[in-house]
C-alpha cells in the first residue's frame, strides 16, 4: 500500500525543534516545516524548513485558526504537529479537540500535563513510585495555595532554618508556563540564591506581580554539572515506554536565560534510572515525548531527580545521534506505515557513546577537570566525531555554515563572559 506524503510542523522554532524536524528529514525525507513569531535564531539561513510567519503565535485562537489553514492546504498529507515550547505544548492540549483529527501529535493530553509540569505535583508522584526528589520548599503568593499547602514568603523564611537547609539554595518556578509570563529585574531560568536577602528579594517581585503558581526553594545536590544527567523518553498512545535514552551532561549553558540547559552531553547507559523513569511515565499515564533531569549526588552517590519537562527538550539531538532516529520512534506509535523496519522488543535504547556537543571541543575541554572523564569523552569524539545538532550536511548552505561558525564563536564568549572557569558547583 502506498503511504500518503509527510508535512511536520514545528511550532517556535527552538533548537530542539530544529533537531527534531532534521531527524524527520533525515530518517524519511518528510517535508517539515517551521511557524512562528519571528525568524528564530536557529532557523536562520536554514534551507531545511518552510518558515511560516504568524505574529499571533501567542494568541490561542490565532495559532489554531492558522493550524486549520495549514491543514486545509495540504490535504493530501499525513500531518505532524510539534513543540518544544511548555506554553505551547499546554495551549495544544487544552485544545487537542479542536485541532482537526488529522494532526498526529506525539506530546501529552492535558491531565497528564498538570500532573507532571508542576514540580510539585512531580515530586508526589516520585514519591508514590520511590524516586528520590529534592527537599523542596513550595511559596505561594496566594490564599488558594496558602490553602493547598504552600508557605508564604515570609514562612519561607523561617522553614529554610526550621529544615536547617545549607545556602546556597535552587529557587526556580513549579510551573514553567507561567514562569513564560513574569517578568522582574534579576529574573533568571534559575536561581542560584545564596544568602536570605536574596531569597527575600525573589520572594518580593513574585509577591509584588500576584505571581499565579508556586515557587520552589530546593536544596543544592551536590556536584558540578557534570554530575547532572539528562534522560528523553517517548510512551506510546498504547501506553508502551518506546524509547529510553540518556547521557552525561558535560557542560551546561550559563547565560541568565538558559542557565541549566545542557550545551554537551556524553552519551550512556543508567538502567536504574531508565526504570525509574518507566515506572514514572506508567504512574502518570503519560503519552508522548518527555525529557527527565536528574542528578547524581557527588557526596552519596544517589540519584535526586528534578523534574520531567513534557516535551521533547532542547538537546533531543543527542539520542538520534547515539543510534536512535527520534522521529522514527514518534512514527513507529503514530504513522506505523511508514516505518518498515522491525521494533525492538522493549524500549529503545541507544547504546553508542556519543558526544553531543554545541561547543567547539577546544573550548568543552576546559571545562572537564576530571582527567578520566575527558579521556573517555576524547576517545568517544575520536570513534564517532561530535554530534551537533546544526550541522546538517543537507542543510549546509555557504552562509548556513557561515551562519552556525558565528552562533559557536558567540557562545563561546558567552561562557568566557559568564562562566570562564569551572567551579565545584557549576555556578
Amino acid at each position: 500500500m502506498r503511504t500518503k506524503p509527510v508535512m511536520v510542523l514545528g511550532l517556535g522554532g527552538d533548537i530542539g525543534v530544529y533537531a527534531f524536524l532534521r531527524a524527520a528529514h533525515e530518517r524519511f525525507g518528510w517535508t517539515v516545516k517551521v511557524m512562528s513569531r519571528v525568524e528564530t535564531t536557529f532557523m536562520k539561513k536554514s534551507t531545511l524548513a518552510e518558515w511560516l510567519h504568524e505574529p499571533r503565535m501567542d494568541d490561542p485562537e490565532a495559532l489554531l485558526a492558522r493550524l486549520d489553514a495549514v491543514a486545509a492546504e495540504h490535504p493530501d498529507h499525513e500531518l505532524v504537529l510539534f513543540t518544544n515550547l511548555d506554553w505551547t505544548v499546554r495551549v495544544i492540549a487544552q485544545h487537542r479537540d479542536r485541532l482537526s483529527p488529522r494532526w498526529h501529535v506525539p506530546l501529552c493530553d492535558l491531565e497528564a500535563f498538570d500532573r507532571v509540569s508542576s514540580k510539585t505535583a512531580f515530586a508526589e508522584l516520585c514519591d508514590t513510585v520511590g524516586i528520590r526528589t529534592p527537599i523542596t520548599i513550595p511559596v505561594g503568593f496566594t490564599p488558594e495555595q496558602h490553602a493547598a499547602g504552600a508557605v508564604t514568603p515570609a514562612e519561607a523564611l523561617a522553614r529554610i532554618e526550621q529544615l536547617g537547609l545549607e545556602l546556597p539554595l535552587i529557587g526556580k518556578p513549579s510551573a514553567s508556563a507561567d514562569w513564560y509570563e513574569v517578568d522582574f529585574p534579576g529574573k533568571q531560568k534559575i536561581h542560584h540564591l545564596t544568602s536570605l536577602d536574596e531569597v527575600a528579594t525573589v520572594l518580593g517581585h513574585l509577591e509584588a506581580r500576584d505571581y499565579p503558581s508556586e515557587f520552589l526553594l530546593q536544596e543544592l545536590v551536590p556536584g558540578d554539572e557534570t554530575h547532572m544527567r539528562s534522560l528523553t523518553a517517548y510512551r506510546s498512545s498504547a501506553g508502551e515506554v518506546t524509547l529510553l535514552a540518556g547521557g552525561q551532561v558535560l557542560l551546561e549553558e550559563h547565560t541568565p536565560g538558559t542557565l541549566g540547559i545542557p550545551a554537551a552531553i556524553l552519551t550512556g547507559l543508567d538502567s536504574e534510572a531508565f526504570d525509574a523513569a518507566h515506572r514514572f511515565l506508567d504512574a502518570a499515564g503519560y503519552t508522548g515525548f518527555a525529557n527527565f533531569d536528574y542528578k547524581v549526588s557527588s557526596r552519596t552517590g544517589e540519584k535526586v531527580f528534578f523534574e520531567v519537562n513534557p516535551r521533547i527538550g532542547r538537546n533531543n539531538y543527542y539520542v538520534t545521534a547515539s543510534g536512535v532516529n527520534v522521529a522514527e520512534v514518534m512514527a513507529r506509535d503514530l504513522l506505523p506505515d511508514h516505518v518498515q523496519t522491525p521494533a525492538t522488543s522493549g524500549p529503545a535504547i541507544p547504546n553508542q557513546p556519543t558526544l553531543y556537543s554545541v561547543v567547539p571541543w577546544p573550548m568543552l575541554r576546559r571545562y572537564l577537570p576530571d582527567e578520566d572523564l575527558r579521556a573517555t569523552v576524547d576517545a568517544a569524539r575520536k570513534a564517532r566525531g561530535a554530534a551537533h545538532p546544526l550541522k546538517y550536511a543537507a542543510d549546509a548552505s555557504l552562509a548556513r555554515r557561515a551562519y552556525v561558525a558565528a552562533l559557536d564563536a558567540r557562545l563561546v564568549g558567552k561562557f568566557l563572559q559568564h562562566y570562564p572557569r569551572p567551579t565545584e558547583t557549576g555556578f
